[in-house]
């Protein structure tokens, strides 16, 4: 025999449906009903019918193979046979992470699919990939933060067994897999969780309507689900760590933060599974408190999202001043970034008309995930462009310098390592034809004022919005996607070998810059140079060790040294190394 429980707290009857069955189930403590089973019931398709209603999935579902409104489908997670038991991802100070979303990634947009490419990745030298979120929503299209079966894998991905062959594949090839996870809202379609119990308090509200139930009454077992949903993940998917979706929609005046609560239980995990387990956050709060120690009031994540990074760079380049954007565009943002790491740091801020951020003292810059590209930045935009499609390729080697060269842990977004020319567009998938219909009138309005006529702005529940989506990889091979490969491949090498790069001090560096010249030159450790022209030809200052410097990789030819300064191209970045050569265990290829 064994047993299936459900919380259910306000029902006065629970049922466990099945095609073939029902069995009435028992109330036990804190408003939990338990029933037991026999070995058939156990191993078949169900639901829970809550007061005589019609079954819904289980809260808790392993998978769901006929989508969300479907039964759910019990799974085994001691019969997979993996591959790679014993492996121990890198350390997250020398990570380089690869954003990807299953479905646009390959042709196939299945996890099977995926793992075909993860020796390209470990090619490039990426550590880690980051997978967009793969719980259950409505539909076969969509990015997949409108999940509703929090524990179940998507089936049209390949479902249960299909994510652990990919997170067993990354293994084989030394890469750590980190997921991303939404524990502020729930998708619209689908989501029964509601019914189940208190999940949700309208004493906060979400961009997304109301929030999670993380400190009203009976918030216990609602913490409860959420950090078993995170452990479920680590343990039994083998994952390496999480990325957490914009902490800053999650609200809980509790004593014991959940994040706080979440990150001490990763870590009593990682010491039961002993494999290394990270936790990153997604954050605009620019708040150090989330990867501070828990022994000094921190939440105790391993790493946070840095906006302020992208802003800057991206304001720079493009000249792009809309919305947050207002707050940056000076040389003078984008040196203090990279000096104390956030640009807002208790400094007021016009687009949200107050002060906003702390200082962070005595953190290391690997405590911040840096990008140029991602799938809010890029898919967020209403046409889904890429910075490729808003700068030129000079001005790419400047961002792609920058990034690989900065004292933060790099992200790239997928197919931005060759300039990729697909956009990445928003599109959904949902069933409810009046749900469908209010998404795409409401994506349409709030891009109105970038579009003449409005019908421009794509149709997120158009199959065309996702197809344009997907990455064409025999792009990798054409002239002018090359180009741009090869830099990237040759940045990330010479962060490889260069430790200057790879420090994580912010103490060790210094930034000069001409805000009118507009010249930027980050001395980095003790014998590393960026230096980034994003004007015309410019002879510029470099410090009085020149001779013992050599031009290690530059964006363009004429790059030259004479005596104190260096000549410049317009629009263009070198990188500069000690003479004598001296590189960590890397080599550049």
């Amino acid at each position: 025999m064994s047993c299936r429980w459900v919380w259910a707290p306000s029902a006065t009857r629970v049922a466990m449906v099945t095609k073939n069955d029902r069995v009435e189930m028992r109330r036990a403590e804190r408003g939990w009903w338990r029933a037991d089973l026999s070995v058939e019931l156990s191993r078949a398709d169900y639901g829970f019918s809550l007061d005589g209603r019609p079954p819904l999935p289980d809260p808790r579902s392993r998978s769901q193979p006929n989508g969300v409104h479907g039964l759910s489908r019990p799974v085994d997670h001691s019969v997979f046979e993996w591959r790679h038991p014993r492996w121990q991802t890198a350390p997250l100070s020398s990570a380089i992470i690869y954003e990807c979303h299953i479905g646009t990634f390959t042709r196939a947009g299945t996890f099977d699919a995926a793992a075909e490419q993860l020796g390209y990745l470990r090619d490039l030298g990426v550590t880690y990939v980051e997978l967009m979120p793969v719980s259950e929503f409505a539909g076969t299209r969509g990015w997949g933060y409108d999940g509703v079966d929090l524990f179940a894998p998507h089936h049209s991905y390949g479902g249960p067994d299909g994510l652990k062959r990919l997170v067993d594949a990354a293994h084989g090839h030394g890469l750590g897999v980190i997921l991303d996870v939404v524990y502020n809202h729930l998708g619209p379609e689908g989501n029964y969780l509601g019914k189940f119990g208190p999940y949700f308090t309208d004493r906060y509200r979400t961009p997304w309507g109301d929030a999670v139930n993380l400190d009203d009454r009976d918030s216990d077992e609602v913490r409860r689900f959420f950090c078993d949903n995170a452990l479920m993940w680590l343990r039994d998917y083998r994952v390496d760590g999480l990325r957490i979706d914009a902490i800053q929609a999650i609200f809980d005046a509790s004593a014991i933060h959940f994040l706080e609560q979440l990150g001490a239980e990763v870590d009593q995990l990682e010491a039961e599974v002993r494999r290394n387990l990270i936790v990153i956050a997604e954050s605009d709060l620019n708040q150090p408190r989330v990867v501070a120690a828990r022994e000094a009031g921190g939440y105790g994540l391993d790493a946070q999202w840095n906006d302020d990074f992208h802003h800057a760079l991206h304001t720079i380049l493009t000249g792009e001043t809309a919305g947050y954007l207002a707050d940056f565009g000076s040389i003078a943002q984008l040196a203090k970034c990279l000096t104390r790491g956030f640009v807002y740091d208790g400094t007021y801020s016009k687009s949200r008309g107050r002060s906003h951020g702390k200082p962070v003292i005595g953190l290391s810059a690997h405590r911040f995930v840096a990008f140029m590209q991602n799938h809010d930045q890029v898919g967020n935009r209403a046409m889904g462009e890429r910075l490729g499609h808003l700068v030129t390729m000079e001005q790419l080697k400047i961002s792609s310098a920058l990034l690989m060269t900065s004292p933060f842990i790099p992200m790239l977004f997928q197919g931005e390592e060759w300039n990729a020319s697909s956009p990445f567009q928003y599109f959904t998938d949902h069933q409810d034809s009046a749900l469908a219909e209010a998404v795409r009138q409401g994506r349409r309005a709030e891009f109105a004022h970038f579009a003449a006529d409005a019908s421009e702005v794509p149709d997120p529940q158009a199959a065309q919005t996702f197809e344009r989506s997907r990455l064409d990889w025999s792009e990798r091979e054409r002239r002018e996607h090359r180009e741009i490969f090869e830099w990237y491949r040759q940045l990330i090498a010479l962060r490889r070998c260069v430790p200057d790069f790879e420090n994580g001090r912010l103490d060790l560096d210094a930034v000069s810059f001409d805000e009118d010249a507009r010249w930027i030159r980050i001395n980095r450790g003790e014998s590393a140079a960026v230096i980034c022209n994003f004007a015309a030809a410019h002879s510029i200052p470099i410090a009085h060790e020149a001779t013992r410097l050599r031009v290690a990789l530059a964006s363009k030819s004429g790059v030259r040294l004479d005596g104190g300064v260096i000549e410049l191209p317009a629009v263009s970045v070198a990188i500069l190394l000690p003479k004598d050569g001296r590189l960590s265990a890397g080599a550049l290829k």
